[in-house]
């Protein structure tokens, strides 16, 4: 199992940005990701936030070998042509290290940051497949032309093309079955936060009980594509489920979560850099110990 660490871009780079992410190569990570909104929810709504891609451009320049990337882009306020010409400039920068994490989008903030009245849970299902499609051929085609319903592109060249070949990895976050078939076809990863209904309620054993059957239908999808599930990556992104920040507590706590959720098939945990006074607030020393010595015993 992979440990990953999800950095808010709430610290203005030289007061605390970029030493976030040297340490969290320093501390051995596997990845460190970003969110990539224009205004999050309550408490950074009203507090600094910057971009996630010029973000992750100057992460690329203080780091060599950890992975960096979105969790997660939609299509709440991106065009796929923009965000492809974006993509591979970042994969250039950073030698290839760039994952994208990708999801529908919500009804938060970003929803409405263009002017627009919020989509409904159809029609982002809708937009959605036709965004990843459209940013596969964009990002593995020299040149692309096409008329959507939501997004078009004419005669759009993105040559070279990405560092990585065919194109930079997608980790598709979904948990319905439109969003599953597109991981199935276009992602190298999948990206779940748990199911949303049992955070506030639920159980350890319940939340458990909905991610094995997330992981169940998504393997149905990925033997509908023709696919082998167990080449898929699988991303839990941690801090959504009923335990909260509790595995963060310890070593030992973090392992018996990580291990638990292993046996269910997750092949990467990304854990958030602790921020104190939030929901994501932890004792750091003890979070510098999860990144190394859980890490090890993982394996």
């Amino acid at each position: 199992m992979r440990l990953s660490t999800v950095i808010l871009p709430v610290d203005r780079w030289h007061e605390g940005g970029r030493a976030k992410w040297r340490r969290a190569e320093e501390l051995g990570f596997h990845a460190a990701y970003t969110y990539d909104h224009l205004s999050w929810r309550v408490p950074f709504r009203d507090g600094p936030w910057f971009g996630a891609v010029p973000t992750l451009t100057a992460a690329a320049g203080v780091t060599e070998r950890m992975r960096l990337g979105t969790l997660v882009t939609s299509p709440n306020f991106r065009h796929p042509v923009t965000l492809a010409k974006e993509l591979i400039s970042l994969d250039d920068i950073s030698g290839g290290r760039i994952t994208l994490g990708i999801g529908a989008g919500g009804s938060g903030f970003d929803a409405t940051a263009l002017g627009q009245e919020p989509w409904t849970p159809r029609e982002r299902a809708d937009r959605f497949g036709e965004f990843v499609p459209l940013l596969d051929r964009l990002l593995t085609e020299g040149s692309v032309s096409q008329r959507g319903v939501f997004y078009s592109a004419r005669e759009v060249r993105n040559l070279p093309g990405c560092v990585q070949r065919p194109r930079l990895p997608f980790a598709v976050a979904a948990t319905g079955p439109r969003g599953m078939r597109l991981a199935a076809r276009y992602g190298q990863a999948w990206v779940t936060t748990g199911d949303p209904k049992l955070y506030d309620t639920g159980t350890p054993e319940q939340s458990e009980a909905a991610l094995r059957g997330q992981v169940e239908r998504l393997g149905e999808a990925c033997a509908e594509a023709g696919r082998d599930a167990a080449g898929l990556g699988k991303v839990l992104l941690h801090g959504f489920t009923p335990e909260r920040n509790t595995p963060l507590e310890s070593v030992e706590a973090f392992v018996d979560f990580a291990g638990r959720h292993r046996e269910l098939g997750f092949t990467e945990i990304a854990v958030h850099w602790p921020i104190p006074g939030t929901g994501f607030a932890s004792d750091r020393a003890v979070f510098e110990r999860i990144a190394t010595e859980a890490a090890a015993r993982l394996g």
